[in-house]
């Protein structure tokens, strides 16, 4: 595996999280890119450490500030539990430098540990992602369903042994920047691989139809509307419950059932948003109202940075020209 390491040392991108040894940076760079492209997390990453530069101002930080920071980026449990663990980090005194300790934290899994103890620490844990997944059913040539527990566990003990005595962080980040930029899941770029000559799928050509992955979750499509109610240069907007866990403390356009006595006026527009395996097309239109209610609040357009916005009503508020 030496060529691949060789390779990465040339070709690897140029991420801020790259840059750094700081298990709190590596760490808040993980959990940010799980189920995020890179692209998008580089302005928030840079961002929120500008904010909490360490793990003591985060632990410090009230949970509205965190979560206005981390709106757009989506999967809000990882906002909160950033913060928990934080705390937690911060009572203790220090980052915890053990795989064991690390995978303890809140919002943190096998991945994430693995990543944080390689990188960071130096620790030999193989880190297993959709990337490193598919580089190595490819280069063994395996059809096993890579969404399996026991293919994830037996593809890991690969990587691990794939490791042997190269740096374990690097080699981490070696083979997923090559599951991310070459070994890519449609029309990878095997001409430009630097260990095509050991994959037994391009041997076998059978490339194309590996990794296999045979539980997938059917979309679910789904039409909504929102309101929007105005009132002069201020805009109406409802705050979720604690009930609603998952966007709880977000601020957002209220649907038709949540605003009762509302009257709906002209479409504004429409657009289309997904939640994992949810596409919504939300249908915006004007509205008034004669009182509120409870959890509704008018903002201005300047106030809507400081609080946590949900995505979908950032989105219906540029498309109808309030942002």
């Amino acid at each position: 595996m030496k060529p691949l390491v060789d390779w990465y040392r040339r070709h690897r991108r140029d991420l801020p999280w790259r840059r750094t040894q700081d298990p709190y940076r590596i760490w808040v760079s993980e959990i940010m890119l799980q189920q995020t492209r890179v692209q998008a997390v580089i302005p928030y990453y840079q961002r929120f450490l500008d904010r909490f530069p360490t793990v003591e101002t985060l632990a410090a930080a009230a949970e509205e500030d965190v979560l206005a920071l981390w709106a757009g980026l989506g999967y809000y449990s990882r906002a909160r539990n950033l913060r928990r663990a934080a705390q937690q980090i911060a009572a203790a005194g220090g980052f915890p430098r053990h795989y064991e300790a690390i995978r303890g934290l809140p919002g943190i899994g096998d991945y994430t540990a693995a990543a944080i103890a390689s990188i960071a620490f130096g620790l030999p844990h193989a880190v297993v992602d959709g990337n490193v997944l598919r580089v190595v059913a490819r280069m063994e040539n395996d059809s096993a369903d890579i969404a399996a527990p026991r293919t994830r566990e037996r593809f890991r003990a690969i990587v691990r042994q794939w490791m042997g005595r190269f740096q374990p962080g690097v080699f981490n980040q070696a083979v997923m920047e090559l599951g991310a930029t070459v070994c890519l899941p449609a029309n990878p770029l095997c001409g430009a691989c630097p260990i095509a000559r050991d994959c037994r799928a391009l041997q076998a050509g059978t490339v194309a139809q590996l990794p296999v992955k045979l539980r997938k979750t059917e979309p679910v499509a789904i039409a909504a509307d929102l309101l929007l109610v105005r009132r002069g240069a201020k805009v109406l907007l409802r705050q979720k419950e604690a009930a609603a866990r998952r966007m709880a403390g977000f601020w957002e356009l209220p649907a038709p059932a949540e605003l009762p006595g509302a009257r709906p006026g002209k479409v504004r527009g429409a657009f289309r948003h997904t939640i994992t395996h949810h596409h919504y097309t939300f249908t915006v239109r004007s509205a008034t109202v004669r009182v509120p209610g409870p959890h509704f609040r008018w903002f201005s357009a300047e106030e809507l940075e400081a609080i946590p916005l949900s995505t979908a009503a950032r989105k219906a508020l540029k498309l109808t020209g309030f942002l």
